[in-house]
Order: structure tokens, then sequence, then C-alpha cells
């Protein structure tokens, strides 16, 4: 108990808020989860234009490893999800999927140490990317009326139940769908984030309290494992929030429900 007792656990609001760095004040603040946000778009672009530059037939080094990812986006996601009807979503997904690595990879990064898609300030745009992709993708495809029949009429069903049903899946698809994307991966990665801090406070208090050397191993340990499955976490998350998104794009275009 003493233990406990002399470890300072920062509040949590000093774990999420971050002082501004420019544009304090006003609607444009800018602070760390934006400056992480903005890296991690940039990071992207720069990795595809170096590695598409001056690019070799037999591919190697950066090269080898972004096509490696853009394979592996377009087999295990839009072929998967969509079918070869999705080949044109590749770049877009491909995007998606390496903006969402990077962010959510900073967390694990030294004196960095902050996913920014532990923020709804990230996800949500995210999720609403998304959301009104799909829904003009299926207007489009469509037509307005018969992707609202597609989306909130089963096939099959009853028409007896269709007062019943329709409400249930107008509420599933305009407005679960993009709040679970959102909040999905918000709460895996804050979740992560937290536990990386609690392993790095305990690690730190007890390098410091020298009776209590003894145990510093087991936090150390816990931390070097929780790093490591939160690299894992954030390639998992980029992967799961991709592929629901094609798996909704690829609904909106085929109009199956």
């Amino acid at each position: 108990m003493f233990v406990l007792a002399s470890i300072n656990f920062p509040p949590i609001g000093e774990l999420l808020n971050w002082k501004t760095i420019f544009f304090g004040g006003s609607a444009l603040a800018f602070n760390k989860i934006g400056l992480i946000t903005l890296a991690a778009a940039v990071i992207t672009i720069v990795l595809f234009v170096l590695a598409g530059r001056g690019a070799k037939l037999i591919p190697t080094g950066l090269q080898n490893v972004i096509e490696y990812g853009v394979d592996f986006v377009t087999n295990l996601i839009v072929l998967e999800a969509m079918g070869p009807e999705g080949m044109a979503w590749v770049p877009w997904l491909v995007g998606m999927f390496f903006f969402i690595l990077f962010s959510n990879l900073f967390e694990v990064i030294p004196f960095i140490q902050m996913p920014a898609t532990a923020r709804t300030s990230v996800t949500i745009p995210l999720a609403l990317i998304s959301y009104v992709t799909f829904v003009v993708v299926g207007i489009k495809r469509q037509g307005f009326g018969k992707y609202l029949k597609t989306s909130l009429v089963p096939k099959g069903v009853p028409v007896a139940l269709l007062p019943l049903l329709i409400p249930l899946e107008f509420l599933s698809t305009f407005i679960v769908r993009p709040f679970a994307l959102a909040i999905r991966l918000f709460g895996n990665m804050l979740a992560g984030h937290l536990l990386l801090v609690t392993f790095a406070i305990l690690s730190e208090a007890l390098f410091v309290k020298s009776i209590l050397l003894v145990a510093l191993p087991l936090p150390f340990a816990m931390l070097v494992l929780v790093t490591g499955y939160e690299i894992f976490v954030s390639a998992l998350q980029a992967f799961i929030f991709t592929t629901l998104t094609a798996v909704y794009i690829g609904e909106a275009m085929a109009g199956d429900h």
C-alpha cells in the first residue's frame, strides 16, 4: 500500500489535454494532436513519393516495403471486401490505412508517446469521411430511392415486420456505423495509451526507490510487452477501420443487403 501511495499518477486530463502551439484561443488552435496528425499525413505522402520516384521493375528498399503494403491492402481488404470492382478504391484505401497506422504508431515513439487517434477530434472526422463516402457512392450507383430501399428493407422479410425493422436498419446503417467507427478506434488507442503510461510511471517510481529495485523488472517487463502489443494493435486498428470502410462502400456499390 505504501508503494502505491508514493506514486503520483497524473490526472487523465494531463494525458489528453495539450497546450496550444499556435493560434491559441481561436477556432484554428493547433496543439500536439494537430502536429501528430499533420506529421502522419506528411509521412504517408513522403514515403509514397519517395517509393514511386525512380521505381524499378524489381523493387528494393523502400519501394519494396511500400509495394508490400499496397499488396496487403489490395488483397486482404479491397479484394476480400469489395471484389475486383473495388480496385478503383485501392489508392484511397491505401492512403487511409497508412495514415491511421502512422497516427497510431506515434504512441510508441519516444518523447511523443501519444496516438493522434486517442482523441475523437481525429477519429470522428475519419468516420464522417467514410460515412459520407459510402452514402454518396450508394446514391450515385443506385439512385436515392433505391439506395434507401436496399439499405433499410432487408430481403425476404415479411411486410408485417417492416415497421419494426426499418427504424432499426436506419439506426444501424446511418447512425451506429459512423459512431462505431469513431469510438472503436478512439477507445482502443486510448486504452493502450493509458496502459503504457501506467507501466511507465510504475517503472520510473520503482527505479528511484532503491529498496524497491527488486520489483522493477516486473513493471518494466510489462511496459516492454505492452509496447509490443500496442504496435500490433496500431496495425490491427488501421486494418479494421479500413476494412469496415471498404465493406460499407462495397455494399453501397452492390446494393446488396
